[in-house]
């Protein structure tokens, strides 16, 4: 009887440790890695994932781990934005108007969780959020004219090593001295401030860059010009140029592919995703027989894609890693690189919106405040009051 009842405990023992050892992988290896949306239902589960999932450090972890394009704001200059997600189970915004924003924006560009807006009245203020936790962040004024719609690029790399959420937004503008010419003004969040560089191109013409078209690949921004060439600079040389737009089909839309340039277009019946080879052969010798553009996918696609799409100056409204989006009249469709299939994914409620990619990230600033309150001298018991109250507010914003 008794070596039942110890055989009992220790089988007993035993599955419980199995649990805490699956609990604990769950909780440090698996969270981690899930988008924003889920997060928010999961600190449900118990008190210690609340309170874990609600500190910055794992918002910190969360904005390295997980990088997936969650879905698409769309929007037309002017308009109220509007969110539609790849998976709206697991990834969403709880106010996808971003009406959290003291004034009524319109998105310029994104990364990694962070959107780049500007005021559409007034004194046109570049804003930079987060829609999933509302944070914002008014930009001073930067001191060239950037026009109505700018063509600017956010640059938000997550750092292993770095708490604070440092980021870059450089716009390419008219130069104020030389009108055929484009400069670059830059604003860096460490400082707080805009500098214009001191490189300026006379190849360019900022009024012919496509708003919203501007990508960013290992320091590196460019952006698609309406007469298929393309303005490169690069953030590390402070130096730019002009290429040659990839050809294979019709007007192509860029992006990245697993840390690549690529440029994404259809002709005839198939999607086509080129990946830029060497961005310095328009520069080498005549005979050189380099590559400037390698076809790496080739998807056909279903009849009601392609009829539609041939007549569509740009067809292609995003191109990923992993998806690519494509516009027949009103109807968007998404591509799975992988897998090779298309999809229906939504109907637009008109069809000349322009569309700015996201990632359901928690990234956020609080690690400034924890900093701030530090070296205030503020007890810990009371910044972890302030923080808890800040998440609370938030995840009473999602549901």
């Amino acid at each position: 009887m008794d070596s039942g009842k110890t055989q009992s405990k220790l089988l007993a023992a035993r599955n419980n440790k199995i649990y805490m050892d699956l609990k604990l992988i769950i909780r440090e290896h698996a969270l981690p890695f899930l988008p924003a949306k889920s997060l928010y239902r999961f600190q449900g589960v118990c008190r210690d994932w609340r309170r874990m999932i609600s500190t910055p450090f794992f918002a910190h972890n969360q904005s390295l781990s997980f990088s997936s394009t969650s879905g698409m704001f769309f929007q037309r200059h002017g308009d109220q934005p509007t969110f539609t997600s790849f998976d709206p189970e697991c990834c969403g915004v709880p106010d996808p108007a971003l009406n959290f924003l003291p004034v009524p924006v319109d998105i310029v560009a994104s990364s990694n969780g962070l959107l780049c807006c500007r005021d559409q009245t007034g004194d046109r203020a570049y804003y930079i959020c987060n829609p999933v936790t509302k944070q914002w962040k008014k930009l001073p004024q930067p001191s060239m004219e950037h026009g109505a719609e700018p063509a600017a690029v956010l640059i938000f790399n997550p750092s292993l090593l770095n708490f604070v959420a440092e980021y870059i937004l450089i716009c390419a503008v008219r130069s104020i001295d030389f009108d055929d010419a484009t400069e670059f003004e830059i604003y860096s969040s460490k400082g707080d401030s805009w500098k214009v560089s001191g490189e300026i191109n006379f190849a360019a013409k900022s009024k012919h860059l496509i708003p919203k078209s501007g990508v960013s690949v290992n320091d590196v921004v460019y952006w698609q010009s309406s007469h298929g060439s393309i303005l490169v600079f690069d953030m590390t040389k402070d130096r730019s140029q002009v290429i040659h737009g990839c050809y294979s089909g019709g007007n192509g839309t860029l992006g990245e592919f697993n840390g690549k340039l690529c440029s994404a277009s259809i002709n005839g019946h198939t999607l086509t995703v080129s990946v830029i080879s060497n961005i310095y052969s328009n520069t080498m010798q005549m005979n050189s027989r380099a590559k400037l553009w390698d076809d790496k996918i080739r998807i056909p696609l279903p009849s009601e894609v392609f009829n539609a799409s041939i007549y569509d100056p740009f067809p292609v409204l995003y191109a990923g890693s992993e998806n690519v989006l494509v516009v027949s009249g009103r109807k968007i469709y998404i591509c799975d690189l992988k897998t090779k299939e298309t999809k229906f994914l939504v109907e637009a409620p008109r069809a000349d919106l322009m569309v700015v990619p996201y990632v359901n990230s928690l990234i956020t600033n609080e690690v400034e405040i924890i900093l701030r309150c530090q070296a205030q001298g503020v007890p810990g018991h009371q910044v972890d009051r302030v923080l808890e109250l800040r998440q609370l507010k938030s995840s009473s914003a999602q549901g």
